[in-house]
Parts: C-alpha cells; structure tokens; sequence
C-alpha cells in the first residue's frame, strides 16, 4: 500500500504544470524531514551524557544506524511518526549492544565436555591468574634471569614436559595442524612419508592429513588398506626417497570388525631399522590414562614417548585441559631441526598461552586433577551430578507452566575424542505449556548469561555435568526469568 500510495502521489506531482515553480515533496519525504538530525539528537542530556561515557564515534555510529532503520520503516509504512523520546531510547539500546563484547562466557549445559564451539577446555583458576599475572606485567618470556641475556619462550614448558612425558624436547606452537605441518615439512620436505590408509583422516574445520602432507611439500605413500595395515606393508614401502614414517590415532572415528594395526614398538623398531623418524599425531593430548573413568582407547603421550617415537605431536585445548596450542614432544635432535625451521616463528605462541600451559601442567605435576575443569568433568560421577539436577528440577518444577524431571542420559568428551564412547550422567528433562522445545531453547540462548542446552524428544535437556557449579543458581534464575515472562522476544 506504501507504494502504492508513492505512485499516486508521483503521478499528480508530474501533472501538476500549473505551477511548475512549486517543488513536489514526496508523503515519506516529508515525514523524513521531521526526525531530528544527528546533531539534534547528541544534544540531548542522555545521548549527550552518553557520548562522554562511551566516547562520540560509537554513539554517531548507532544514532545513524536508528534512523536508518526509522526511515526504512516509515517508507515500508510500518510507522506514521516518530518521538523524540522513542529514537532517544532506541539510540540508548543499541549504543549499549554496540559496546558488547561479542565474545562472552556462556553456561554449557550440553554435556559436550571439549565442545569445539565453545571454546573446547575451560581453564583451570591457577592459568587464569597466571595469565592476568603474566599479560598486566613485564616478563621473562624470553629473557633468561640467570646469565642476564636473550632466552627461549620453549624453556617455560620444555621443563614440565621433561619432568612429566620424559620428553627430551617440547615445542609448543598454534595448534595440532600447525604441528604436524612443521614436523612433516622438517622431516620430508621433498620426500615420502610412509602412512596407513586407514589412518587418513578428516578432522572438524576441513584438517585433513593428506592436505597437511601436500602442503607440508612430503608426499604420502599410502600402505595396507582401510581396516587392515600390517608391519611388512610399511617395511615394503620403505624406498630410497622415504623420509619418516607417520602413526595417526584414529581421534574422531573407529573402525570396527576385522581391522589389523602394527603395535607401536613395531613402528619404533622399523624406523630405527630403516634410520627413519617415527612421527605420531596423537590429537587429543591425552597425559593420564582415563580408562578407569569409562574413557578407553585414548593412548597418553608419555607412553609414545616411552616407546621411543621420535616427534608426538597433540593439542594443548583438548583432553590435556590447557589453552589452544600444538605440542612437538620427543627426541631432542628432530626437535631441534624442527625449532629451526623458518616456519616455526610462524606458528609460535604468545606469553598468554604459554602462562596457561604452564599452570595446567604444573598442577598435573601436583597430580591436582581435579582442578583442572575438563579432567574434573570427565571423572563426575552419576552419583556426584544427580543431587545438583535434583535440586535445579526441583526450582523448575515450581515456576508456571514448567515442568522437568530427571532421566539417565549420557554426556560425550567431544573435541574429536573418545568416538563412541559416553560417560553416564543425569540429565533434567524440561517442557513448557506454551513454548515448543525450539523456543525454550532459543530462549535460554537469549538469556544473560547465555544458557546453552540440547533439545531431545520435544524436550529441553540440561546435563551439569558440564556446568560449573557456581553457574547452578545463574541457571536456576534463567528458568525463573523464563517463568515470570522475561527474556522470550526476539
């Protein structure tokens, strides 16, 4: 109708030739011309007040986006007039979402432990302080106190590794591809890199190994078949441009039935045969045997290292509990090739990550487990969760048109890690009279703090075991928001 009514008028301003010198203003034009500027607006006690707390850049920018919106809606005929007051308010509202951080904490109730979107590993208390120790302050990243003179940002951590893996060497930089893409391309540059058919994989965000290898300049000589690769199958490939052989722990997948993989001190005895690096990608970064926690399969990194592989390399961010990073753990002489490739200032890390590597592997040396967030949630026990879901149902039960009760479920690892293997946990199972399931949970998302859940069987389902405890009455509060009609626009 809006447009329609713009035709019109367009066609009587064109016929209107009996007094040309008059200008044609368009209905929309004229509505325009009674918002308030820019200018106008800034005046005001609030927005002017406003511009000296959050600085005027910010507060222009939101104010031209409000009268944008204003005028688009005016001319699509959803609005006639405007107050003054109203686009004060609106200008208020989106200065403050403008000034938001967009990366926040939410409260994970998925019972997804390493949940890569989201943030996979919480840290423990002890990194955190050391970050904010390490970033408010001058430090000795690469300053060595004891001869007065430049260090290595590796000495921080090699240490740890040394005393914890009886890793000659650690090398720490971005992330796992990052790892395995300097080892290989160190090692086999221009080579061929022995590797198992069944062992090509694909991580999550596109991480596939024969496009690491490809990149890495090595090229993969692939052995043995999908489910089936046996130690003379790699001791047959070994020819003259051979330059390492290559172990990947199947992290994210299994293959099940008849399968056949070499023990890992065949692997080392070949490549010391053949006088060949033996490298092994490990992924998860495993430090502690967790099968008596339910979590089998998961090889620590120690023990790789014990069998005398030459390179590991394995996430910081993963099941060892620490910040994102890649580690190169092993022997001393292919480390040090690997620390001097040009490519690994690349891929270094800053003093932040090093600061919360270093607490997280301090605390394994402790043997304090349980303070770190991910190793104290894979080792809740069903008994340890159901008083404190008990508790929440309870609180949920209690609000109108609620209703939640508890049920067996299971919460995952996560993180490409531990496939097909779950931990038993209790889950609150919760419904409302009005809201479908989508929009509960939409809801929650939409909570401050946001509430992350899972929606199973037209139902909302929250597992604490991977929720804070101190997060249990920020939980309970969201419900109640919910309960007292908060909090389900948008």
């Amino acid at each position: 109708m809006a447009v329609e009514r713009e035709r019109n008028w367009d066609s009587g301003c064109a016929m209107n030739t009996k007094h040309p010198e008059t200008k044609c203003e368009s209905p929309a034009t004229a509505k325009w011309r009674e918002i308030p500027s820019v200018d106008e607006l800034l005046q005001r006690p609030a927005l002017a007040s406003l511009t000296t707390r959050m600085g005027r850049p910010l507060v222009v920018e939101a104010t031209r986006q409000v009268l944008h919106d204003v005028r688009i809606r005016m001319a699509q005929g959803l609005h006639d007039r405007v107050s003054v007051e109203a686009l004060e308010l609106e200008i208020l509202r989106a200065s403050d979402a403008a000034a938001e951080f967009s990366l926040r904490p939410v409260i994970n109730a998925t019972g997804v432990i390493l949940h890569t979107n989201l943030g996979r590993a919480p840290l423990s208390r002890r990194a955190i302080e050391h970050i904010a120790e390490v970033a408010g302050r001058y430090s000795n990243l690469e300053y060595d106190l004891d001869v007065g003179a430049r260090g290595k940002r590796d000495v921080h951590t090699d240490r740890l590794f040394a005393r914890w893996a009886g890793a000659e060497r650690t090398l720490v930089v971005n992330n796992n591809a990052a790892a395995v893409y300097l080892a290989l391309n160190t090692l086999a540059e221009a080579g061929e890199v022995i590797v198992s058919r069944g062992e090509l994989i694909e991580i999550g965000g596109s991480f596939r190994i024969p496009e690491i290898c490809a990149k890495s300049g090595a090229a993969l000589r692939e052995v043995g078949t999908t489910n089936r690769t046996r130690i003379g199958d790699y001791a047959a490939a070994v020819n003259e441009r051979t330059r390492a052989l290559l172990r990947v722990h199947p992290s994210n997948f299994r293959v099940v039935g008849f399968t056949e993989r070499p023990r890992l001190d065949d692997l080392v005895a070949l490549a010391r045969e053949k006088h060949l690096p033996l490298i092994e990608d490990l992924g998860s970064g495993c430090l502690l045997d967790l099968a008596p926690f339910g979590i089998a399969g998961e090889p620590p990194v120690g023990e790789s290292i014990k069998a005398g592989v030459d390179v590991v390399t394995f996430s910081g961010d993963k099941m060892l509990g620490g910040p994102q990073a890649g580690l190169l753990a092993g022997r001393k002489e292919p480390l040090d090739r690997i620390r001097k490739n040009p490519l690994f200032r690349a891929f270094r890390v800053d003093k932040l990550t090093i600061a919360a590597l270093e607490a997280t592997l301090l605390l394994y040396l402790e043997e304090n487990f349980r303070a770190i967030p991910a190793l104290r949630m894979i080792r809740l026990t069903t008994d340890e969760i159901e008083p404190r879901a008990a508790k929440l149902s309870q609180r949920i039960r209690t609000l109108p048109s609620f209703e939640a009760e508890l049920a067996p479920g299971e919460s995952v690892v996560g993180g490409g890690s531990t496939p097909g293997q779950s931990l038993p946990t209790r889950l609150i199972a919760v419904t409302h009279a009005t809201l479908s399931a989508r929009q509960l949970e939409a809801a929650l998302r939409r909570n401050i703090p946001r509430v992350i859940s899972r929606v199973e069987r037209d139902r909302v389902v929250l597992d604490l075991r991977t929720v804070f405890e101190d997060q249990d009455e920020a939980l309970a509060l969201a419900f109640e928001r919910l309960g007292h009609g908060e909090n389900r626009s948008g």
